[in-house]
Formats: structure tokens, sequence, C-alpha cells
């Protein structure tokens, strides 16, 4: 018998200061038994950078032919891809032949060395690569509860995070645009 996903509910009060964006955001995330914590609030916090109309959870972990999450038109068509860790090269080179704009969020403790080993493959490919602090993804995670109210306000590389058991900034760093 397979293991179940663990579904938890945020409500988000999203203020995206940088694109003039503002939104109230009622999100379930499903937690892939194999998806770490700090995983799945590095998707939380991707999906508030890029909030916009059409933007979606996708199978990700579940199903290796989508990504984390993504915006399709109706005709099928891939207007943005979103990644999640440290994806392989072959695979961000597929997304950009699948989609307009490819972005990439990595997040852990292993995002420099997979940087320095990647950069120069990356740099001829049209996709955007950042990475979160991990320290303060591993903080972001250590808030969680199966539902809870999150304040998220977003300016510059930063993003502030209030909760009601404490409030923080996760930064992160474009490696390449």
């Amino acid at each position: 018998m397979a293991i179940k996903p663990t579904i938890y509910k945020l409500r988000i009060a999203l203020s995206d200061l940088e694109r003039n964006y503002y939104d109230s955001l009622s999100l379930t995330v499903a937690l892939h038994p194999s998806e770490t914590v700090q995983r799945m609030m590095a998707r939380v916090l991707a999906f508030c950078i890029n909030a916009q109309d059409g933007l979606v959870f996708c199978k990700g972990l579940s199903d290796v032919e989508e990504p984390d999450m993504w915006i399709r038109t109706m005709d099928d068509k891939t207007t943005l891809w979103i990644e999640m860790g440290e994806p392989a090269v072959d695979r961000v080179k597929k997304a950009t032949r699948l989609a307009s704009k490819v972005k990439i969020y990595s997040f852990n403790t292993k995002s420099d060395v997979w940087w320095a080993q990647n950069e120069s493959k990356f740099s001829q490919l049209g996709a955007s690569v950042f990475r979160f602090d991990a320290t303060q993804i591993d903080e972001f995670s250590q808030l969680l509860s199966r539902t809870m109210d999150i304040s998220v306000t977003i300016t510059g590389e930063s993003a502030y995070i209030a909760t009601a058991a404490d409030e923080l900034e996760v930064t992160w760093q474009t490696l390449k645009e």
C-alpha cells in the first residue's frame, strides 16, 4: 500500500511590492511522501513570488514529465515552467523547448556545489536560476502547521513572512536571469 501525501491548507495574504501584485491565496498543498518539508515550503514561496492567474501546482515528484508549477494556456501551451531543487541540465533544456519561460529555484545546502558544476551549461539555456537561503527556508519550514494563515510581503529579493507563531525574512539570490 502506497503512502499518501500529507495535505496542508494555507491562507496567504500576498503583497508583492515589486510587481504591484496583491492577492489572497487559498492553497491546498500536498507534501509528497518523499518530499521534505523544506522543499514544500520553498515551493510555496516560489508560488508566491510568481503568483498570477493560471499558476498551479503540478504533480511534481509524482510525475517526472511535469514541473513543480506551471501556467498553461487554453490551447495547451506552457508559458511558465517552474522547477524546484537542482534539476539536471537535460531536464532544463527540455523545459526551455516546451515553455516560453523557465525558472529554477534551488533551496538547500547542495545548491552551491550544483551551481558551480552546472553554471557554464546553464549559460547556454534560456532559464532563470534563483537560490533561496537554505537556513532561512529551514526556519520557514519550522513554522508549518496543517492549517495556517501567512502574510507574505515581497520586496527586492526578500520575502517578509509572518505567521501566528513568528516572523522571518527569506532572501534569495539571482544566479542567472
